[in-house]
């Protein structure tokens, strides 16, 4: 398994989990409206734990195996772009979502959750689609 790879699934488990914590608390503060519930606290601790997990689980790696190469081919270069391409729509739908929700003048707390969500599905859907290019091979179009 290439560093990239490793990299790829840290950002994959990181990202399930800290949307997890955050999902999980805010629900468990919902006493009536969600719009109601107090969530900018425990998205913005979710956001940096998740920030600071990622940066800690590859320091992690990188000192478990020292002598592990880190340098990057042409593979590594194309599945990375790739990955990151898949991803970014998810960026795209967000924003898009999230300006629609404002001339809506929908609720912020709907807006910041929808933008959260498609960060977090942006990494996830990018770390996967480099996990499984790295599993399959690159496709050939």
């Amino acid at each position: 398994m290439t560093h990239e790879e490793k990299r790829a699934w840290i950002m994959l488990v990181v990202s399930v989990v800290a949307y997890a914590v955050y999902a999980a608390v805010v629900l468990s503060r919902a006493g009536g409206a969600l719009t109601a519930t107090p969530y900018a606290g425990t998205l913005l601790w979710t956001v940096g734990g998740a920030i600071v997990a990622n940066i800690v689980a590859e320091i992690g790696i990188g000192v478990v195996n020292p002598r592990a190469p880190r340098t990057r081919d042409v593979r590594d270069r194309e599945i990375g772009r790739l990955g990151d391409h898949v991803g970014q729509a998810f960026v795209v739908i967000g924003a898009v979502s999230a300006m629609l929700m404002a001339l809506a003048e929908w609720h912020w707390f709907w807006i910041a959750n929808v933008i959260y969500l498609c960060f977090v599905l942006s990494a996830v859907v990018g770390s996967l689609a480099k996990v499984i290019v790295y599993r399959r091979g690159v496709p050939q179009w």
